[in-house]
């Protein structure tokens, strides 16, 4: 049977469904938040360990098929197809989506390499689909909240942004792909991004950048970046190589003249505010009711983030309106920040990030 290509100007009017492939942590998290979307069904899901994840898909209360591989779900009716692959998988199954016409949703990173990550651009492109890169952290609500505190100039001009991302050894991942460098790019590339990307959105491209870091078996297990913009001082720091107990933390601090706006994951309340000479006090920020992911694992359960990417990447398909935030394109952006983060790292002297588009 030829493969259902479904494309319209005007939009999905009906039932979203979606293909998932991959099942693993981040495809467990998708399909929690799947559950919570109103008008959006699984038309199948794409992993080997078939009768594993019939079994949880049962414990979570949902009901699709379960394919092997995506050769065999390619003639299920879908509008879109979720990758959540290990990064080295993430070329063939965007080309394979965009071959049979199908809108795309990928995590992140987007590839391992600027020369993956342009062509499957063009392949999209080619194919008139919509494709969108799963860098949650633009849609994280406390993130959102710094933006929307930018752009309202309570706290005056931003200063200076430091950014960290902690977390212990992942120990979740299928077959250890995480801690495998070729297949990951280690914490700088898998992990740190999400600061990175969250930079390029706040303040677009830096003119350079200055890391140092330690590296290990799984590469670059900690990275230090500083950002060179012209007005505003921007740090981030990302690493996995802390003790298995250890957690996760994610958090940022901003310093304007008339104040500071401080996240910290691991507080409560998260997110707090200093204005002028006043007591630090909590600031509110809109977060979707959207539950935990069952069984997902890690430390970060909440699903306000990937709920609200990939509520907005199901808008998108019912307003035929192609995504506008972590698109392609951004994507590969962040990907070459970080590559130049890396060669940073490795001969210790600033790298210039290239003008290449994307």
């Amino acid at each position: 049977m030829k493969p259902r290509v479904i494309r319209s100007r005007a939009g999905i009017s009906g039932e979203v469904r979606i293909l998932l492939v991959g099942f693993g942590f981040m495809g467990k998290m998708h399909a929690a938040v799947y559950r919570q979307l109103r008008g959006v069904s699984l038309a199948g899901v794409v992993d080997p360990r078939i009768q594993e994840t019939k079994k949880h898909l049962r414990s979570m209360q949902m009901d699709a098929p379960v394919f092997r591989d995506l050769e065999s779900a390619k003639s299920v009716p879908c509008h879109a197809v979720d990758i959540c692959l290990p990064t080295d998988m993430h070329a063939p199954a965007v080309a394979w989506a965009a071959g049979h016409g199908k809108h795309i949703f990928c995590e992140k990173p987007i590839a391992l390499n600027l020369a993956q990550a342009g062509k499957m651009i063009q392949q999209v492109k080619r194919a008139g689909v919509h494709f969108q890169v799963g860098h949650c952290i633009r849609f994280w609500p406390e993130y959102q909240a710094l933006e929307k505190f930018i752009a309202s100039g309570r706290g005056g001009r931003l200063l200076s942004l430091s950014l960290q991302r902690r977390a212990a050894r992942p120990q979740y991942s299928q077959q250890d792909w995480l801690n495998g460098s070729r297949r990951s790019g280690g914490a700088a590339l898998d992990l740190h991004i999400h600061d990175t990307d969250f930079v390029h959105h706040l303040l677009g491209k830096p003119r350079s950048v200055q890391s140092i870091g330690t590296q290990d078996r799984t590469g670059w297990s900690h990275i230090f970046t500083h950002y060179d913009y012209p007005s505003v001082a921007v740090t981030a720091e990302g690493g996995w190589n802390y003790p298995t107990g250890w957690g996760f933390q994610m958090a940022f601090q901003a310093v304007f003249t008339g104040g500071t706006m401080e996240f910290d994951s691991r507080l409560n309340p998260s997110l707090s505010v200093v204005l002028g000479e006043g007591k630090k006090q909590a600031w509110p920020f809109s977060s979707p009711k959207a539950g935990r992911a069952q069984g997902a694992g890690g430390n970060v359960s909440s699903l306000g983030g990937y709920h609200n990417e990939l509520a907005s990447f199901v808008q998108s398909l019912r307003s035929g309106c192609k995504p506008k935030v972590a698109t392609g394109s951004q994507a590969a952006e962040s990907l070459a920040t970080v590559l130049a983060e890396i060669k940073s790292a490795q001969t210790r002297q600033a790298v210039k990030i290239p003008s290449r588009g994307f």
